[in-house]
């Protein structure tokens, strides 16, 4: 995967080509890849900000809650593949983060979707507020969600 550029802003982006394994029976991207994608995206851009760090030092974890996608074309193997990832929201102990997955060579909005994410006490599993140091390190971006019809 190859980073693309982001001068500090809070949209994360990678992208990269569809690799054959990604690919089902129906000869295009797995639904499920998509959701691997999300959770690979969530982790790249915590570890690029210093989350996945802040999030140990503070003895917490994130799960999911729950993810949504909205699938809107097939991507196919060889496909080079641009995802951008933000943080639209925090709450006491959970995190909303989006998702955007475009073809490059053509701009095609492929898929968008959304992860639910609940901060829980790394020991315990139980819910805890999202340290403050956690959350300035994702800005929020504003952007419209996959229900919105970007």
């Amino acid at each position: 995967m190859s980073r693309l550029p982001d001068p500090g802003g809070p949209v994360y982006c990678e992208e990269f080509p569809v690799p054959p394994q990604a690919v089902d029976v129906n000869g295009h991207v797995n639904n499920v890849v998509y959701v691997q994608w999300m959770q690979d995206m969530a982790v790249h851009h915590s570890d690029a900000v210093g989350g996945t760090r802040a999030m140990s030092e503070a003895g917490g974890r994130w799960v999911v809650r729950a993810h949504r996608v909205e699938y809107l074309a097939p991507a196919f193997e060889g496909d080079r593949i641009r995802v951008a990832t933000w943080v639209a929201d925090f709450r006491r102990v959970r995190s909303l983060r989006r998702y955007r997955f475009e073809r490059a060579s053509d701009g095609l909005l492929l898929a968008r979707g959304e992860t639910d994410w609940v901060f829980v006490d790394a020991a315990t599993g139980r819910p805890r507020t999202v340290p403050d140091d956690l959350r300035r390190r994702f800005p929020l971006h504003a952007a419209a969600g996959p229900e919105a019809g970007e």
